[in-house]
């Protein structure tokens, strides 16, 4: 019996794509990838950030800056604090108006005398009570005069005290916030420059990703499209094959052949006349 193989083949252009493609693909898999190339790095801080972190740290511009201001505002808020502002002429003008006082006094006084005189009671006893009096009142009227000019001084000099130490408090809230501003300023652009600069590697790095695995994609493409053509395309080409009969079945045929001839001539099943005997066959 015959044996007939067949066999079902892809158009040639298609099988030439599919052999490229196995050459290819071990080819490349085979190579290792350097992917030190596209590690990922972290960008530096910027000049701005770095500053802004120095500045931060930096005494009296830093973190505690208004620590200084409330040093300088601790002479002003003690009990002694009116001192430093007491005026350097404020004795000048107690003295200068204590002396005018005084000239004023004495011309009273005189004038009591001489009233007294004009009423012939000079040195008596009237005299005495009237210049007692008068001197009672005028001493009574200098020490108010004197203690109000010390009230008034004093006055002025808490108020130079309080107004001083109002002056270092808001400067301690004031100073330190325009510090933390330009830091905050520094911080904010330099963040921005380190980002830009982040990008850039990160471009960088993409760009090289891509140009290594581009090999790879290129054939991956390749792959997908042999793939798809080879769903869609239809076999176009048939390939039989027959084998050579081997030489039992050639015998096993050609008898087989005879008996089929000697059949067709005797009907009676008398093969003699052939002059040959076959298999199972008798004379």
């Amino acid at each position: 019996m015959a044996i007939t193989e067949t066999r079902n083949l892809p158009a040639p252009f298609i099988q030439s794509l599919g052999e490229h493609y196995g050459k290819e693909l071990p080819k490349l898999t085979g190579q290792e990838l350097d992917v030190s190339q596209w590690a990922p790095t972290v960008a530096g801080q910027d000049p701005l950030q770095t500053q802004a972190a120095t500045l931060a740290g930096q005494t009296g511009k830093g973190i505690g800056a208004f620590e200084q201001y409330l040093t300088a505002a601790e002479p002003y808020a003690g009990p002694d604090a009116y001192k430093q502002f007491m005026s350097p002429y404020q004795q000048q003008v107690i003295d200068a108006t204590m002396t005018s006082f005084d000239k004023q006094a004495a011309m009273q006084r005189r004038g009591i005398s001489d009233r007294a005189v004009q009423a012939g009671a000079f040195g008596g006893a009237r005299h005495g009570i009237a210049g007692s009096e008068y001197d009672a009142a005028s001493d009574l009227n200098r020490a108010q005069i004197e203690a109000g000019l010390y009230h008034q001084g004093y006055g002025q000099a808490q108020q130079g005290a309080q107004t001083a130490f109002n002056q270092q408090q808001q400067l301690a809230q004031t100073v330190p916030g325009m510090y933390q501003q330009d830091i905050a300023t520094l911080g904010t652009v330099g963040a921005t420059q380190q980002a830009q600069a982040q990008a850039q590697a990160d471009a960088a790095r993409e760009g090289l990703r891509m140009e290594a695995f581009e090999p790879y994609e290129r054939l991956g493409f390749l792959g997908q499209g042999l793939t798809g053509i080879m769903g869609g395309y239809g076999n176009q080409y048939q390939f039989q094959q027959q084998p050579n009969p081997t030489p039992l079945q050639t015998a096993l045929g050609t008898g087989a052949t005879l008996a089929g001839i000697y059949g067709a001539v005797r009907p009676d099943g008398d093969n003699r006349g052939l002059g040959m005997y076959l298999p199972g066959m008798t004379k």
